[in-house]
Formats: structure tokens, sequence, C-alpha cells
């Protein structure tokens, strides 16, 4: 499979890892140090993911883009770094305001860096408060704790959210079948080198390709959403890894890079969230989901398009499980969970497909 196309999939959704301090950049060797900022850091812990530093430091997460070029994302210059980190602060800040801070320059200081001094900025980082790494939805639903209160309070959020986001002509063409039928064509191919393999059998791969065409060709159902104003500048990752349930639910880390990965139906973003709550085996809270949020947005075509989005989801998460496992840097065991989380996923895709 071409270099390029399974780093593109994997630098959203990609495993962590950390990698020997000698091998990063000066400029987060010199953040790994607590005495780099300007607040008590403690230990300084690094997570890496393809396209991102994300240091924690004390009560202070710092965000910082790699100097990649994925195709569909470049962040190879420093210019381009400043404007996606200016853009993840401004877009985030529609549902987290009180999270996403500022975006903080690292300058040059002599021999050496300051966080932000009024030095030569060589790299930039979006500061964020740090959020209660026992609140994020993960790990509530790990312990069994999610209930339709937490369903409610998720749907409070999002109702203003989706009704004061962006919408108009511009927006209005990624809901059409064309633009929605490139991203889900897309998916399907980046798939195919993989089917075959346990977790994705050619017959399977065949339904789910024609379920997406045959709904593809029924235009007017994405006609009649767009003449509703359902296309929106949405969040576009919204599912539990994003969520934070604290006193105040926060829904954070939303597509910055990609308009086109952000515009989209409201319907694909809920699917999304839906889809997730089934493959943890929530189906009830999935459904009141659904249904309180098609009722309180008085959404009334929401649940015709849900099957087909929830089913699209599916399949991409399962290719990005696919790809995880086959990933050289991750070890047996991650590879081993990696693959079978992907099989569950296209058993989930393969059950919305057949309806």
């Amino acid at each position: 499979m071409n270099d390029l196309i399974w780093r593109s999939i994997l630098a959203r959704t990609a495993t962590r890892y950390t990698v020997a301090a000698d091998n990063l950049p000066a400029p987060i060797r010199f953040l790994l140090d607590p005495t780099a900022y300007p607040h008590k850091a403690g230990t300084v812990e690094l997570v890496q993911t393809h396209i991102s530093y994300v240091l924690l430091a004390g009560d202070f997460v710092y965000k910082i883009k790699k100097p990649v070029d994925f195709g569909f994302l470049d962040f190879t210059t420093l210019a381009k770094r400043k404007h996606f980190c200016e853009q993840e602060l401004i877009l985030n800040r529609r549902l987290c305001p009180a999270i996403y801070l500022e975006v903080v320059a690292i300058t040059r200081e002599g021999a050496g860096y300051q966080l932000g001094g009024s030095g030569e900025p060589v790299e930039y980082a979006v500061k964020m408060a740090r959020l209660p790494e026992e609140r994020m939805m993960g790990r509530v639903i790990a312990r069994g704790e999610l209930n339709r209160s937490h369903i409610d309070r998720i749907i409070g959020v999002l109702e203003p959210f989706y009704q004061q986001a962006r919408g108009g002509p511009d927006i209005d063409r990624f809901g059409t079948p064309e633009a929605v039928g490139l991203n889900i064509r897309e998916n399907l191919r980046q798939l195919e080198p993989f089917v075959g393999c346990p977790a994705i059998r050619r017959e399977d791969f065949g339904r789910l390709s024609a379920f997406a065409d045959g709904f593809l060709a029924r235009e007017a159902l994405f006609t009649e959403r767009i003449a509703a104003g359902r296309i929106r500048d949405c969040h576009g990752d919204l599912y539990s890894a994003n969520i934070c349930l604290a006193e105040e639910v926060c829904i954070f880390d939303c597509i910055e890079f990609n308009d086109r990965f952000r515009y989209c139906d409201v319907a694909s973003d809920v699917a999304f969230l839906a889809m997730d709550l089934d493959y943890h085996g929530l189906d009830e809270l999935a459904a009141y989901f659904v249904r309180r949020f098609t009722a309180d947005t008085r959404d009334g075509t929401l649940e015709r398009m849900l099957r087909f989005y929830k089913c699209y989801r599916a399949t991409v998460r399962g290719k990005i499980g696919l790809l995880t496992g086959h990933e050289p840097e991750v070890d047996p065991a991650a590879r081993e969970q990696a693959l079978a989380r992907a099989a569950r996923y296209f058993a989930l895709a393969r059950r919305y497909a057949a309806g």
C-alpha cells in the first residue's frame, strides 16, 4: 500500500507513541523540561500522533503541529502551522471556549528557546486547559456509568451549536451526493488493499460498496437536507474520544485542517456518535440520543440519513483499525487489539448496510 495513503489515514487517529528524546526536534526537547513553563508543570508527559506533539504540563496542554504534508493536510511551513493553530483555537472555541486558551509562540532566545518569548518564533503551540482524565467519555463508558442524563447534557451542547453553526451556499455544496460520494468512495478505495483479510471479506466489501452507491443515487434525500439548512460547519469528529463529561460538557478536537471533513450534514455528525455508542454495546442509549436529538431539533428527515452515515463512519473506523494494525511501530499486543477493533467495526457496518 502506498505510504502516503496509509499515513494520511492514520494522521488523525493514530495509535499514540513515544520516541527517544534524542530524536525529537530541539524545541520539543526544550519543552520536556518542567522549568520551560511559566507555571508549575510537574513531570511533563509527551504524547505523539502522526501530526502533533502534545505536551501535558501541569494544568495545561500544549499541542504543536508537525511539519508534515499528507495531501489533505499541509503543515510544512511555519506560517501554515501558525495558521492552523489559529484555526484550531477559533473552531474549537465554538464548543469549548474555556478550554482553548491561546496560541503561544516558541521563540529562539540566544542559544536556547523560550515559551512566549520576544525572539524569533520557531514553532507555535495551542495552549489548552487540561481536562480531567476520569471524566473522558470513553472512561465513563468503560466504567459502565454512561446514562441518559449524560446524553441529555451532550444534546444540550450540540443543539445550539448546530443552530449557530455557519451554513449557506458555499457549505451546502458539501451536502450533495457528488461531494458526499467523494468522501465515501475515497474511503472505500483506501480500504480495498485489505479486502480479503479476516476483518473484511470480499463479499462484505461488495455489500458496503453497493449500499453506498444505492443510497447516493437517492438524490432527492440529499436535496431535501440541503433545502432544510441541515448542511453546516460541523465538528467532523464527533465521538466519545473527543468528549469530556466534566461539570461542563466539553466537545473538543474538531477537524481544523481541511474544511471538506468538517462541512457536512448534521446527520453525519450525529451518526458518528450514535455509531460509537452502538460499537460500545449501548444501542439503547444510541437510539435515545437520536430520538431526543431529532425531537429537540425538529429534524424530521435526519433518521432517513442515519443508517447511511453510520455505515460510512463504522467503515472509516474499521479501516483505521486495519491501518493501525499494519503500522510497523505498533507492538504485537496493540496490533492484535487494532485488528480486533477493525473486525468489530466492519461487523457493525455490515449490520447497517443490511438494514
